[in-house]
C-alpha cells in the first residue's frame, strides 16, 4: 500500500522504535566518541564527527522524503553547498542560474572562482543552458522557484540535457521542500536543502542537506564530510526530525495562507507586481503542476517607491521584518540589505531586485490575522509617504 507523504513525514522516524526501548521519539545520542568492544570490532559508531545515530537517522528520513539512497546533513545550508563544491576541480566549469540565493552567489564569486571554477551565470532555459554548454562543463546548478523572484525552471528538461551530455544537475529545493517537490524523480543527480528552513521549520536550529540517486556520488560526498567535518551535531539533529513530523500540515496550512495573502496584494495600487508560482498568469505556472505537488509560501511583491517598502518593514509587528524564511511565523524581507546585500549590482538589475521589492515567507497564522495586519501596515505607509491618500 503507498503511504501518504503526510504521513511519511509524522513516521519515518519511528521505523527503528523496536530497538529503542519503544521510544516513539528519537533519542539523542548526545556523546562525541564510542568504545569499542575489542580490537577489530565496532558498534557502527566510532566518532560523531563521521557518523552519530541521531544523525544517521535524520538523513535516512531525508533520502527517504526526497527518494534518494543517501542524504548528508550538515551544520548549515551553506556547509552543504561549500561541501558540494569540493566534488569539483580547478579549471572546472559550472552552468549557474542567475538568480540564486544571496549567500550561494557570493559562495561562487568569492570562494569556487578563487579555487578555479569557472561559473556561468544565465536565466536557465533550456535554450540557454544548451548554448553555454563546453567541454569542461561539469554541473547545472538551479534553484525552482527561484529566490527571491520565483522563476520556474523546467527541471525535466534541464535534466535531459545534462544526461545527454554526461553532467550533473544540481537543484536546491529548498522553497518547496520534499512535500511538494521532489527533483530527484525529475531527472535531477543532487538535490540541496537549508534544513533551517521548511525542514526544522521553527527558526530555532541551522540545517543543511545534500541528497542523491548516485552511489558514486554518495561515496564522494561521504568522504568530503568526514574529511571537513561539517556534519551537524545530535541535538540539532533532533529539532530537525522533529520539525520534519509536521512538515505536511505546515506546508499546507501556509501554502492556503499565501493565496490569500497573494489575493489581498493584487488588489492594491500600491503593488506593481505580485510575483507567486500560483498565479495562472505567472509564466511558470503551468510548469509547476507538472513538476510539484503545490506552489509553496513564498510570495515577491514590488511596491511603487523605496519608501512606501521601508515604511512597511517599519510599521509590521505580527508580520516580522527579519532574514530566513521556512517558519511558523510569517517574515518579511528586504533582499537588496539581507539576502542579496553582496549580489553584484547588475545582476541585480538584471533580475529585477531594487530596493521596492519585498520577499514574504507565509507562516501559519491565521489568515484573518496576516490580512488584518497588512491592511494596517498599509495604511501607515500610506499616511507616512503620501498623507493618507492612495496613489
Amino acid at each position: 500500500m503507498s503511504i501518504d507523504i503526510l504521513t511519511r513525514c509524522i513516521h519515518l522516524e519511528n521505523e527503528s522504535r523496536d530497538k529503542l526501548y519503544g521510544a516513539v521519539s528519537f533519542p539523542i545520542f548526545q556523546t562525541a566518541t564510542f568504545a569499542h568492544p575489542s580490537v577489530g570490532n565496532s558498534t557502527g559508531y566510532d566518532y560523531s564527527r563521521l557518523q552519530n545515530p541521531t544523525r544517521e537517522q535524520l538523513e535516512k528520513v531525508v533520502a527517504a522524503l526526497e527518494n534518494g539512497i543517501d542524504a548528508l546533513a550538515f551544520t548549515s545550508g551553506m556547509a552543504a553547498i561549500a561541501t558540494l563544491m569540493e566534488l569539483f576541480h580547478p579549471g572546472d566549469h559550472l552552468i549557474v542560474d542567475s538568480d540564486l540565493y544571496g549567500g550561494t552567489v557570493r559562495l561562487f564569486d568569492n570562494i569556487s572562482e578563487k579555487n578555479g571554477i569557472e561559473v556561468t551565470k544565465t536565466d536557465c532555459t533550456v535554450e540557454n543552458v544548451e548554448k553555454e554548454i563546453k567541454t569542461n562543463t561539469k554541473a547545472i546548478y538551479i534553484e525552482t522557484p527561484t529566490n527571491p523572484m520565483m522563476n520556474v525552471i523546467d527541471i525535466r528538461k534541464l535534466g535531459e540535457i545534462a544526461k545527454k551530455n554526461g553532467i550533473w544537475l544540481i537543484v536546491d529545493n529548498t522553497f518547496l521542500s520534499p512535500y511538494f517537490q521532489n527533483p530527484l524523480d525529475l531527472g535531477a543527480d543532487i538535490v540541496v536543502h537549508s534544513g533551517t528552513k521548511y525542514l526544522g521549520g521553527h527558526n530555532d536550529t541551522l540545517a543543511g542537506f545534500l541528497v542523491t540517486s548516485d552511489v558514486e556520488i554518495s561515496e564522494k560526498l561521504r568522504f568530503v564530510i568526514k574529511t571537513t567535518g561539517a556534519g551537524i551535531p545530535p541535538f540539532d539533529s533532533w529539532l530537525i526530525l522533529r520539525g520534519i513530523k509536521t512538515l505536511g500540515v505546515r506546508m499546507e496550512k501556509a501554502q492556503e495562507n499565501a493565496f490569500e495573502i497573494v489575493h489581498w496584494l493584487e488588489q492594491q495600487k500600491e503593488v506593481k507586481r505580485t510575483v507567486y508560482p500560483g498565479l495562472e498568469t505567472h509564466p511558470g505556472y503551468e510548469t509547476m503542476k507538472l513538476q510539484s505537488r503545490g506552489f509553496g509560501a513564498m510570495v515577491t511583491f514590488e511596491v511603487q517607491d523605496k519608501e512606501f517598502a521601508q515604511s512597511i518593514l517599519k510599521n509590521v509587528r505580527l508580520i516580522q521584518f527579519a532574514e530566513s524564511l521556512g517558519g511558523v511565523e510569517t517574515l518579511i524581507t528586504y533582499p537588496i540589505t539581507q539576502t542579496h546585500a553582496d549580489v553584484p549590482k547588475d545582476l541585480l538589475e538584471k533580475n529585477g531586485i531594487n530596493d521596492r521589492v519585498l520577499r514574504l515567507s507565509v507562516g501559519i497564522e491565521s489568515d484573518r490575522d496576516l490580512i488584518a495586519e497588512f491592511e494596517r501596515v498599509f495604511e501607515e505607509a500610506r499616511r507616512e509617504c503620501y498623507g493618507g491618500e492612495k496613489s
